[in-house]
């Protein structure tokens, strides 16, 4: 049997790549054969260049666009870029998210609408410009993280979070429908605890010391990385997953499956 799990030839665009599962991904992407376009923010604290050089030195081609996926302009730009400097777009990991501790009763309008523009239109966007150059290939896979919460339980004082995660869980399956006539799978994963630079913010996440706590609690033993993660998401991105589509997989160490 030859290799498995490879994308040689194919050309992925990843969200939110500058860092955690996001960097992950693409670099087991490029391992895979990919190339890449990086879709970043700028008003993030994270350097988008050593993550370009990881692709580089892996013998693949990368662009790195920035842009804030809450507007649907940079949406396009970045889909545009892999059409026009890489020649197709494959595969799109929309990926990009924010997490903000709001207690719900103090959570107006205005914020919840700003994150779900990012953790969930943001995703939407990232798709729907890729779409038509997938359809007229007649394959595409369409990838978004999702979370175990909202996915598959609560978050307290993240109810945008967790409303914006499990909205990528329906957008995935009406997409699946809509996708599979054209070669198109859509999927989500949905992580549980990553150590990435997100859930180590102790004002909106968990923090150092929360983590330690989380992972006596999962069965496996520890929290999750982003390789995790990022492997989940080659294998949907391959060929072997052709049949596999409007789901989402939960990994988070078995996690959720105990009721204590």
């Amino acid at each position: 049997m030859g290799r498995v799990f490879r994308l040689d030839g194919r050309v992925a665009l990843v969200t939110g790549a500058a860092y955690g599962i996001g960097a992950a991904t693409t670099r087991v992407f490029a391992e895979a054969g990919a190339d890449l376009v990086l879709g970043w923010y700028a008003g993030d604290p994270h350097d988008v260049g050593p993550v370009s050089r990881a692709v580089q030195e892996r013998g693949r081609r990368v662009v790195a666009v920035e842009g804030d996926v809450a507007r649907a302009e940079a949406a396009e730009r970045m889909v545009a870029a892999a059409v026009g400097e890489l020649g197709r777009i494959d595969v799109v990991v929309a990926n990009a998210a924010i997490a903000r501790d709001v207690p719900s009763a103090e959570l107006d309008d205005e914020r919840f609408r700003q994150l779900l523009e990012i953790d969930l239109l943001g995703v939407f966007r990232c798709f729907r410009a890729a779409l038509p150059h997938m359809a007229a290939a007649e394959w595409g896979r369409l990838l978004a993280t999702s979370s175990i919460a909202g996915a598959v339980q609560g978050w307290a004082r993240h109810a945008h979070y967790a409303a914006a995660k499990a909205g990528i869980v329906g957008l995935v399956r009406a997409l699946a429908l809509e996708g599979g006539p054209h070669g198109i799978t859509a999927n989500a994963v949905a992580p549980g605890v990553i150590v990435t630079p997100q859930s180590l913010d102790p004002v909106n996440s968990l923090g150092p010391e929360g983590l330690e706590e989380f992972a006596a609690r999962v069965p496996v033993g520890r929290n999750g990385t982003p390789e995790d993660v990022a492997h989940a998401f080659l294998y949907l991105a391959s060929e072997e997953a052709a049949f596999v589509t409007g789901q989402t997989i939960v990994i988070d160490g078995g996690v959720t499956l105990s009721l204590t």
